[in-house]
């Protein structure tokens, strides 16, 4: 790869991608370079126009298998490396995304800094790491490419040798050596425990050190102290909805882990601070509350008995120890020679941190109150307390009935309360809300299904006691269809004392979140929580609380309704909401359930947040992050400080910008969506649903069988045993049509819309003045350019019945051609992405390194199916699964 395509001016990707070149002649040898070099430049000749059609093809069948996979492989590594310098160069950055700019937005709406800080003093902005399996790449690959971005960097700052005394472009190459010399697949599927370790190396190597600095970046930006409103959530070890390998166990190591990550990183802080605070009373006068903690301490060494400051951290550091020994069972890494109680909880630890903040700034004319290692570690404590992350719990709703329903039945309750209506259940289940009377009963027996969510609850419980409450502050109702389902929760929850009716104002240590995911859901959640806040102890917690947060679901919408209505009916639902909330008196706290794919609700997420609808903000909220996204949002401090940041400045700018719509507009762009989104509806029914054998068209044409073997999740990729379509996850729903370069999920209806719509100028006034329209069409812009009928022309000669697929594949391409077409017209450009030069280029460069991967994939594929039993053509199709993903960056 000595000669990288001319579409690109991206300095780094000619770089690395020479000394991956470099790295595939030295461990492959000249033949194989040659031979990836040749179909390198073949398929890039055939995308700038240059090369004959069928030149690829030519060239690929030259390679056997061993050399498939090795080629496989650097086209793989390729899509890496040209990811990290994209990264690097901000080409997938949003412009005017950070917080100044921001505030000079507002600035000019005439919205001042006070105001902004009002708002963040209620806000809460909070991105939840999730386990969706959808992240193809090992964690050792994703390991040495973040080394390699570290060596970039320091290779910018014009260093010529590492720390180390190692050269740095030597450095580099040593990295993608290795990169080529480690196993891409996993040979085991991953289990909770593994995914727990992910997110947490996340949260502790990047989140734990990342956001500090971020808030002194605020701190300055503001003029005054920010307050503290982006706090970090986690989905992994307490998300069991549908996942039966996560249990109370795998709860309480989640919690645990996490626990001890964050007071060891404490415990290095303080220690830090111990060797820098050298301030001796020989020179300066110490404050007495600092010599209380000095005195307290136990610290009688006599070489620091003029530091008060030193022996007030060491009492601290003790303290610490003990907690560390308290929460996690183990002595502390650097247990030190002096013994102290432990914190009950972190406000006790930041607050003696603080003793030592104000003495430090009332000397010197405050030179040293600038913040400093001690300001960014009391801002970790306020953020991250003693668990780190928030923790989420989740299971379906229909399995919160089950055990309610066996728990009344064993407790003599109620014989069959599955057979009750909706009017009966809330009844009787407010009735066992309204006394403290449990339903359980040691003495009796219960279903494995009840005894593990019980265990669950019960784990819960203990955790609010151990670390705070703060752990676990919301438990997600999945397919929520009533009030009953939240209200089973409850009952459950008191059953483990984390709801307590205590009269007129009932408590719960945990929120019950409904999730509403299908389109059905989506019109029915504003009725539901009507109901919901219509009831007596409902208000009396949500009073309480001053919130209730509400969880909308992109995927399984989408893989409902298609694209188009998905998304209209999450804005409708979210703006319908807000009125039903609004009448009740009580905050609203929307909960995305956003993916990587545009199918999924993946895109640019200051976009995402700055179009929705007017007044849906409020200055609280939370997004997922899953899969690919996650290491690629947060795979470094740099790039995890760019984009919390422009969530941050997205959330600031949707609560506090005035509407862009006239009341008019308003009425209007909303009559014109509902038309859209029914058409839409519609066509993407009647295909995906309503079409006789498309089941099997699908499961023929993509590798939604072959993508099972990747081992990238806990979680299996089915509901239930059924193949029927509604049964399947919307991952790889999504993954599948991804692989096969159709992307259906991210447009298809969108073309018969537009095209059936006569009024095409009220189309361009919408997509130019609408943010909810332009994101819309900007997000499936880019998911069409990245979609190549011809190439999927090929995955559909996969299906056996040619008749079937003769008869479905036309249908898709005429609607991809209408929903290229129908893009075009409405956004007044002439091609693809002609607006947005840098994505342009970036999805120009890779697409000559995806072509020959799908190729490969289909001839590896009809071999594998044709009964061929060679592992390496099982290997190769996961490989070439892999590096397809890599290089679409957000495939799930």
């Amino acid at each position: 790869m000595a000669d990288l395509p001319s579409i690109t001016n991206n300095p780094d990707i000619r770089f690395l991608g020479k000394l991956l070149g470099d790295v595939i002649r030295a461990y492959g040898g000249d033949a194989l370079y040659e031979r990836t070099e040749a179909i390198r430049t073949a398929s890039v000749e055939r995308h700038r126009g240059a090369g004959e059609q069928d030149g690829v093809d030519l060239e690929l069948d030259r390679l056997d298998l061993d050399e498939t996979l090795d080629f496989v492989r650097g086209f793989m590594l390729f899509s890496m490396l040209a990811n990290l310098a994209e990264d690097r160069q901000g080409v997938t950055a949003d412009g005017g995304a950070d917080l100044a700019s921001a505030l000079d937005r507002l600035a000019q709406e005439g919205i001042d800094k006070p105001q902004a800080i009002a708002l963040l003093q209620n806000a809460l902005l909070a991105p939840v790491l999730t386990a969706h399996p959808t992240e193809v790449r090992r964690k050792s690959m994703i390991d040495h490419r973040n080394r390699i971005a570290a060596l970039m960097l320091l290779r910018d700052g014009g260093a010529t040798a590492t720390p180390e005394g190692d050269d740095i472009e030597e450095a580099i190459l040593r990295q993608i050596a290795l990169l080529w010399q480690t196993r891409v697949l996993r040979r085991e599927r991953l289990y909770v425990t593994d995914e727990v370790e992910t997110a947490l190396s996340y949260l502790r190597d990047v989140f734990l050190p990342a956001l500090p600095a971020l808030y002194q970046r605020w701190d300055r930006a503001l003029g005054e102290r920010t307050p503290g409103f982006l706090k970090p959530g986690s989905w992994i070890g307490g998300d069991r909805d549908g996942n039966p390998f996560v249990t109370a166990d795998s709860l309480r190591a989640a919690l645990g882990k996490a626990s001890e990550a964050v007071l060891v990183y404490y415990l290095d802080a303080v220690h830090a601070l111990g060797a820098e605070l050298s301030i001796s009373t020989d020179l300066t006068p110490a404050d007495s509350a600092v010599v209380a903690l000095a005195d307290a301490s136990g610290d009688g060494a006599e070489s620091r008995s003029d530091e008060p400051y030193r022996r007030a951290l060491s009492g601290i550091y003790a303290r610490l120890a003990a907690t560390h020994l308290a929460l996690t069972g183990k002595p502390a890494p650097r247990p030190g020679p002096l013994k102290g109680d432990r914190y009950a909880d972190p406000q006790a630890f930041r607050a003696d941190l603080v003793v030592i903040a104000r003495a430090l700034a009332a000397g010197g004319g405050g030179t040293l109150s600038s913040g400093g290692a001690l300001g960014r570690l009391i801002r970790a404590v306020e953020t991250f307390g003693f668990h780190l992350a928030t923790l989420d719990l989740r299971q379906n709703s229909a399995v919160l009935e089950r055990v309610v329903a066996e728990l009344l039945k064993v407790a003599g309750v109620e014989d069959d309360y599955l057979a009750l209506g909706e009017s009966q259940r809330v009844s009787l289940l407010r009735h066992e809300l309204s006394n403290a009377r449990p339903l359980g009963s040691a003495f009796a027996d219960y279903s494995d299904e009840t005894q593990s969510e019980l265990a669950i609850l019960r784990a819960a419980a203990t955790a609010h006691a151990t670390y705070g409450p703060a752990c676990i502050v919301q438990h997600i109702v999945s397919m929520a269809q009533s009030v009953s389902d939240l209200l089973e929760l409850n009952v459950l929850l008191k059953e483990v004392g984390l709801y307590r009716p205590q009269g007129d104002t009932p408590s719960a240590a945990i929120m019950a979140v409904p999730l509403f995911e299908t389109i059905g859901d989506l019109e029915a959640a504003p009725e539901i929580m009507s109901e919901w806040f219509a009831l007596p102890e409902v208000r009396g917690v949500t009073a309480t609380r001053g919130y209730q947060e509400v969880m909308i679901g992109y995927s399984d919408s989408n893989k409902d309704g298609g694209y188009l209505t998905s998304t209209w009916s999450l804005s409708k639902a979210s703006t319908a909401l807000k009125s039903v909330f609004a009448d009740a008196g009580v905050g609203m706290q929307l909960f995305h359930g956003r993916g990587g794919a545009v199918g999924r609700g993946g895109g640019s997420a200051f976009a995402a947040i700055r179009a929705q609808p007017f007044g849906t903000v409020q200055g609280r909220i939370r997004i997922t992050e899953q899969g690919e996204v996650i290491a690629g949002k947060y795979g470094t401090r740099d790039s995890a400080m760019t984009n919390l940041e422009a969530m941050a400045s997205a959330t600031l700018l949707a609560s506090l910008e005035p509407d862009q719509l006239s009341a008019a507009d308003t009425q209007r762009f909303a009559e014109a969506m509902d038309r859209l989104s029914a058409s839409a509806f519609e066509a993407y029914r009647g295909l995906v649903y309503g079409t006789e054998g498309f089941r099997t068209f699908f499961r023929e044409m993509t590798p939604i069988a072959e993508i099972s073997g990747l081992k990238i999740g806990s979680r299996p990729a089915s509901r239930t045993k059924s193949d029927r379509i509604e049964d399947l996850r919307a991952i790889p729903w999504v993954f599948s049509w991804a692989q096969a370069r159709v992307m259906l999920p991210g447009w298809y209806g969108v073309g018969q819309a537009l095209d059936s719509f006569e009024d095409k100028g009220l189309l361009r006034d919408m997509a130019q003045g609408w943010p909810f329209f332009a994101a819309t069409l900007a997000n499936m812009e880019q998911v069409i350019a990245k979609s190549d009928m011809a190439i999927a022309a090929r995955y559909a000669a996969l299906v056996e019945d040619r008749g079937l697929a003769d008869a479905i594949f036309p249908r898709i391409e005429a609607g991809w051609r209408q929903a290229h077409d129908g893009l075009l017209t409405v956004t007044g450009q002439s091609r693809l992405l002609e607006a947005h030069p840098a994505l342009e280029t970036s999805i120009r460069l890779r697409l000559p390194y995806i072509e020959p991967l799908n190729l490969l994939q289909i001839e590896l594929i009809k071999r594998r199916r044709a009964g061929d039993a060679d592992e390496r053509i099982g290997e190769g199709i996961l490989l070439s699964i892999n590096a397809i993903a890599t290089a679409l960056r957000n495939s799930g």
